[in-house]
């Protein structure tokens, strides 16, 4: 027994889908219920997560940097400041 439902589509789909139903001479519910078969009968696919890369360094301080020496680290760091301000002057 079929029945009848409503099903909003984006209207670019549902004409690509009319053409191709009349391009193979059916129906578009046909072309609709060969697809939702189709769908139905897959195999669920485990969703796997993916987070995004967070950085692509190996590790390891960057060249020059001592964490003996704290003064040295100030003094990078406020040259740093000191590129960002001259970047709005």
């Amino acid at each position: 027994m079929s029945e009848r439902t409503t099903v909003r589509l984006p209207q670019e789909l549902l004409t690509r889908a009319k053409r191709k139903a009349a391009a193979e001479g059916r129906s578009l519910t046909s072309l609709i219920e060969e697809g939702l078969r189709i769908v139905v009968a897959e195999p669920a696919k485990p969703r796997t997560r993916s987070l995004p890369r967070i950085s692509a360094a190996k590790g390891g301080l960057m060249p020059g940097i001592d964490l003996a020496a704290p003064s040295r680290l100030q003094e990078i760091d406020d040259l740093v400041d000191l590129g960002r301000m001259r970047r709005f002057e």
